[in-house]
This record gives structure tokens, C-alpha cells and sequence, in this order.
């Protein structure tokens, strides 16, 4: 019961990375608020890229239940794989307004509620595509650089709080986001292709980025602040190279 007494809020809850993360918070104690723009069992709806929505999230869990512990900004979209020349600025916009200024409204509308319990932790769901290029969509990629930023300066400027804001850069999981790249790699029978770039050689599942949730949502990350966690099988550790060129790859 590693949240217990906890009050959480997770957006993006209705499928993937959020629904497994609510699971799991649920099933150490916490009380939570799972929040998804699409319909789904338990979720309350609202759009993770509106102030209004947001804002409301955290005034149901003050006044529902009596605080906030721990806000897991998880929404987020796409974008699809489309160049920069094919983009368009409306494109931009709806995909940094969601994944980027999502997780800025989680951060100031939920550290004011946590500052009066004395403590909060704020996870935001960045990418290894954040990181590197080759992972994502340009403005997919722009977005997540942004929130690996953001959550350095958020935890700077909450410095002296007690509350902690740090990110999780996830690398391929199977979510409906990805759905289209497994679908197509499991009909041209590809399927041991997928994450083969990484030295675990597959794709993530969600609960192992609920895993690594859970873990910045409860008090044994106390002295991890600002901090973006990857977990991708060890993708970004390395330039792509040709195993087989490169030397050994196996014991």
C-alpha cells in the first residue's frame, strides 16, 4: 500500500499507459480521479489541454476528497509521422497544446493545492523522443523536449514546497498511440522487429511505465526532483549501430 491515504489524479486514463497507472495507483491505496478526453469505466471526462477542465479536476479532488497528493499529467497525442513541411501550424498548436501546455496546467493548478497539505509529487509523461531525434513526429518531439524543460524549471520554482516535479520519457509501448505501428508489424509478420533497436529487444507494456509512475507518485522517490526518468529498454543509451558489425551481441 505503498499510496495509501494518497489523493491522485491521472489523465489520459481511459486506455494505455494512464488506465494501467490508475490501476496500479488504486491498488496501492490511493484514492484517484481518472480523467480521459475519450469515455471510458470510472473516467470523468475532460480535456487535459483546457484550464477550465483541469482546474476542475483538482477543485472535485479538494473538495471530494479532501486534497491532492500526486498528479500524473499522462495525456497526450500524436501527431502522426508527418515532416515538418507537411505539418501545419494548426497541427502545432493542437499537439502542444495537449502535450505540453497539459502537463504546465497540471503544475499550476495542482502545486497550490498540495502546498497547503505540505507535499505533492507531479509526474508529466515526456518520450525518448524528447531526447533524440528518430522517435517521433516533429512536433510530437518539440512537445515532449518541452516537458523534459518543463519539469526542471517547475521543480526550481517550487523549491522550498515539498513538492516534486519530475518526468517519465517511455520508449515504444503498446497503447492505442501505437496501435497502428504494431497492427501493421504483426500483419506483414514483423512483430520481432518491433523495439528490436533497443538492447532488450521489444517493445514496453503500460504497467511498466505505471511501474516507474508509481514510484515517482510515492514517498521512496523523496530526494528525486526535476529528474526525467527513462524507461525504453535502453534505446536512447546508444547511437543505432549494426549488431552485427559492431562485435559480440551476446554472451
Amino acid at each position: 500500500m505503498r499510496l495509501q491515504n494518497k489523493i491522485a489524479i491521472v489523465t489520459g486514463a481511459a486506455s494505455g499507459i494512464g488506465k494501467a497507472t490508475a490501476a496500479r495507483f488504486r491498488a496501492e491505496g490511493a484514492t484517484v480521479i481518472a480523467a480521459d478526453v475519450n469515455e471510458g469505466e470510472g473516467v470523468v471526462r475532460a480535456d487535459a489541454g483546457s484550464e477550465e477542465d483541469v482546474r476542475g479536476l483538482v477543485e472535485r479532488a479538494v473538495a471530494e476528497h479532501g486534497g491532492l497528493d500526486v498528479f500524473y499529467a499522462n495525456a497526450g497525442v500524436s501527431g502522426g509521422l508527418a515532416s515538418i513541411f507537411e505539418q501545419s501550424p494548426e497541427d502545432w498548436q493542437e499537439i502542444l497544446r495537449v502535450n505540453l501546455i497539459g502537463p504546465f496546467l497540471a503544475i499550476r493548478h495542482a502545486a497550490p493545492a498540495m502546498k497547503a497539505r505540505g507535499r505533492g509529487s507531479i509526474i508529466c509523461t515526456a518520450s525518448v523522443a524528447g531526447i533524440r531525434a528518430g522517435a517521433g513526429g516533429p512536433a510530437y518531439s518539440a512537445s515532449k523536449a518541452g516537458v523534459i524543460n518543463l519539469v526542471t524549471v517547475a521543480a526550481t520554482q517550487l523549491g522550498g514546497s515539498n513538492i516534486r516535479v519530475n518526468a517519465i520519457c517511455p520508449g515504444l509501448i503498446e497503447t492505442g498511440m501505437t496501435k497502428p505501428v504494431y497492427e501493421w508489424a504483426r500483419a506483414a509478420g514483423k512483430e520481432d522487429r518491433l523495439g528490436h533497436l533497443n538492447p532488450l529487444k521489444r517493445g514496453g507494456l503500460p504497467e511498466e511505465i505505471a511501474a516507474a509512475a508509481l514510484f515517482l507518485a510515492s514517498d521512496e522517490s523523496s530526494y528525486v526532483n526535476g529528474h526525467a526518468l527513462v524507461v525504453d529498454g535502453g534505446l536512447s543509451i546508444s547511437h543505432p549501430y549494426n549488431h552485427q558489425e559492431y562485435g559480440r551481441t551476446a554472451v
